[in-house]
């Protein structure tokens, strides 16, 4: 790639950018006004304090799914008040069939099939992110960041919501403290604000306090306005975040003799903990010491074979979950930073101008080396300090230019990334968007530690830690339009056989990529279908020195159906690979998703692919077989959900029938929920694959999103054969109690 393409494309981005900084899409926008109250009140759910009453309500008089803006088949009030500590919100929630609504007590952020109200605040008004909270009728609460049209629900925030039905639906209450948001420093504050109700019946239904627009893609573009908050303030507070824990584990004394037994260490002892400080409501610095990232939920397994490139699991680990949302997926991975020994983070927003900062010293670094047709993986004890640095300038209706710094440095070697990355909206519903990074990697000097020959490409250089130092770079360019009926995404990506990234998990380069993916979507009324689309996926690939890696064309339907059931099939009619020199053609298969939830006690949903697959070995061929993945939930009461997974891979050889693999992995999770804080857990999950069992039972509770106490222990287990069966080959117990103050 040339540095003058990327600065003719930067020049010309900056040129168009700019042009439109002036425009503003807040005229003529809903208002809600916020009544000033003189002091705080108890929120219980009911809607009975006489404070209430002097609020102006508004009403959600819009069904936006499945209906187009019809009107809406159940009434909803929604009032505001403030005061100087918090913003409250009351929800008058009127159903003529109150025996249908749906409701369960359960766990945070557990809530999102059930009845609930959801509130979307954009507190700076710009439409780049927003804080998204909810409640159901038995006053569980979930809370999420949205950027654009994507949730993060590891988003977690302190704030309080109660609830309660009646004879009429049911009502709820939320009152969310200043102190917990991020806002501008003025006098007067008008946040752009979007309200909506769902009712999951026959139909997924959506009911909006706004008109929504399905020509615009976006949703908060057509959120209103919440106005009259005057004089608030978010005082410079800090909070401590201490934990303290006690583990004891054990281990077979030989793992080739069944027999040999579990020999225990003595129990390990550990506390650290965070502190956090904001001296302003858009500035945030956190810091912790020697932080436990145990993972209390464990990683569900993967089916890994015939899978030549790493696995992404999700991030798990609180403080690697805050300000995420402003990173860019692949080129920052937060699980790269492996055991932290400290780790520190400067956030904040200042006009336009959004920016963060984090360093960490990682014990033990994890190294990704990418490559044309695999990735590997290296594990190592070395230290290495991580930094993160990135700063976004957002000039509104969901315009931004940005840059980023991430780099490691260890001894012996170290990698850097600089970035820029932009999005540029125009003509309401078109965006132009992408991101570009330059790479300059030192390696270590032991190949001890990983030795391959591995070409990176014809460079010259290769994967293997030899001390070699190179630079590499990448693009990715896209231009969606998006609008009622139709949608298209055309996108271009290009990154060099020697780009790397030591903070992201980018694992496949040394290449070149098209794709354009187009739907044409109906909307029958009066009908079993809510919505019918047909899609089209073409794409295609190819290496550094000009072969053609891969092309593929997916036809497809979507079928949302009554019953809340969805129904989508595509299929493979052409997809060639080349995959390590060999041309493997006529690779096509079908491609099947199905999910269902008639009724509030019962959810399904399975995949698969069937057909002809790749088998990515040394020597590879074309084999047919299946993919397979299945759920099933019930949620027999209230408190009680129970949940059974199942994966299943298999694979043969197409001329000779013989077997490559055949595996699968069984996972159960039974919850009972005594109240909205208290939860027992028992996960057991069974893996063909490595025959190997597992069991993590765990009892928790949250006195909020912080404050915690979790008992548990994991079992794992290994399938000897014969005499021996499954014997016990790791235990571990554990308890954990941090406690959040400062609140």
């Amino acid at each position: 790639m040339k540095v003058k393409i990327y600065s003719s494309l930067f020049i010309l981005f900056s040129f168009l950018s700019f042009s439109m900084m002036a425009q503003s899409v807040n005229v003529g926008k809903e208002t809600m006004n916020a009544l000033r109250i003189d002091k705080s009140f108890k929120i219980n759910g009911k809607m009975d304090s006489p404070l209430w009453a002097n609020a102006k309500p508004v009403e959600l008089k819009y069904e936006v799914q499945p209906g187009d803006n019809t009107p809406a088949p159940q009434k909803t009030l929604v009032r505001a008040m403030y005061d100087d500590k918090f913003i409250y919100f009351g929800f008058q929630c009127f159903d003529t069939n109150p025996e249908q609504i749906r409701a369960n007590i359960s766990d945070r952020d557990n809530l999102f099939q059930d009845d609930y109200v959801i509130v979307l605040l954009d507190t700076y008004g710009d439409y780049q992110r927003a804080y998204e909270l909810a409640v159901n009728p038995y006053g569980i609460k979930g809370d999420l960041m949205r950027t654009s049209n994507n949730e993060d629900e590891s988003f977690d925030m302190i704030w309080y919501a109660e609830a309660a039905r009646n004879d009429n639906g049911w009502t709820a209450e939320m009152a969310i403290p200043f102190s917990s948001l991020n806002f501008p420093d003025k006098e007067d504050q008008s946040w752009v604000l979007e309200v909506v109700r769902t009712l999951p019946r026959a139909s997924r239904t959506q009911i909006s306090w706004t008109k929504i627009d399905r020509n615009i893609p976006a949703l908060m573009p057509q959120a209103g306005l919440l106005v009259g908050l005057k004089n608030i303030q978010s005082e410079g507070k800090v909070e401590l975040l201490p934990y303290l824990m006690g583990q004891k584990s054990g281990y077979m004394n030989d793992y080739n003799n069944p027999n040999s037994g579990i020999k225990f260490d003595p129990v390990i002892g550990r506390f650290g903990g965070g502190v956090k400080y904001s001296p302003t409501a858009d500035i945030t610095i956190d810091a912790v010491i020697n932080p436990d990232f145990s993972q209390i939920e464990s990683d569900a397994a993967q089916i890994s074979v015939n899978t030549t490139f790493a696995l992404n699991y999700d991030e798990k680990r609180p403080f690697f979950l805050t300000g995420r949302e402003l990173l860019p997926n692949q080129q920052y991975y937060s699980r790269s930073i492996n055991d932290p020994l400290y780790a520190g983070r400067i956030i904040g927003k200042t006009g336009g101008l959004t920016f963060l900062y984090m360093g960490a010293l990682d014990r033990n670094t994890v190294f990704v080396v990418p490559g044309e047709d695999m990735s590997s993986t290296v594990a190592s004890p070395l230290q290495s300090v991580a930094n993160i640095g990135r700063a976004r300038y957002d000039f509104g209706d969901e315009n931004y230019i940005g840059g980023m710094l991430f780099t490691r440095n260890m001894e012996g070697g170290h990698n850097y990334v600089l970035g820029m990355d932009w999005n540029y909206k125009f003509w309401t519903n078109w965006y132009f968007g992408g991101s570009v990074y330059f790479s300059q990697t030192k390696e270590l000097n032991d190949t001890t530690l990983f030795s391959s020959n591995r070409m990176f490409s014809n460079t010259g250089y290769n994967a293997g830690f030899n001390g070699e130092e190179y630079t590499g770079a990448g693009a990715s360019i896209s231009l969606n339009h998006s609008e009622r009926s139709y949608n298209f995404k055309l996108s271009y990506s290009d990154f060099s056989p020697t780009y790397q990234t030591y903070d992201g998990l980018f694992t496949r380069t040394a290449n070149r990529n098209i794709g354009l993916t187009q739907s044409y979507i109906l909307y029958p009324e009066n009908s079993f279908f809510d919505k019918i689309s047909f899609s089209l996926m073409t794409s295609t690939r190819f290496n550094y020195a000009g072969v053609n890696k891969e092309k593929f064309v997916s036809p497809g339907i979507n079928l949302q159906l009554k019953g809340q059931t969805n129904v989508s099939v595509s299929y493979f009619v052409v997809n060639d690979e080349n995959f390590f020199g060999v041309d493997l053609t006529g690779v096509r298969r079908v491609q099947i998703n199905l999910s269902s939830s008639p009724v509030k006690e019962f959810n399904f949903s399975a995949g698969a692919q069937i057909g002809r697959f790749i088998y990515r070995s040394s020597s590879p061929t074309i084999g047919t077989g299946h993919n397979i993945e299945a759920s099933l939930q019930f949620k027999p009461t209230s408190q009680l959900d129970i949940s059974f997974s199942y994966s299943r891979a298999q694979l043969r050889n197409m001329a000779t029938d013989d077997l490559y693999y055949d595996g699968n992995i069984y996972r159960a999770v039974a919850i009972y929920q005594f109240t909205s804080e208290i939860l027992f857990r028992t996960i057991v999950q069974y893996n063909t694959f490595g025959e190997t069992f597992q069991l993590y039972p765990l009892f928790s509770y949250k006195m909020n999103a912080f404050t915690t106490f979790f008992a548990g222990a994991t079992s794992n287990y290994l399938d000897y054969k014969g005499e021996f069966g499954f014997r016990n080959t790791d235990q571990q117990y554990f308890v954990k109690l941090q406690y959040l103050i400062g609140v």
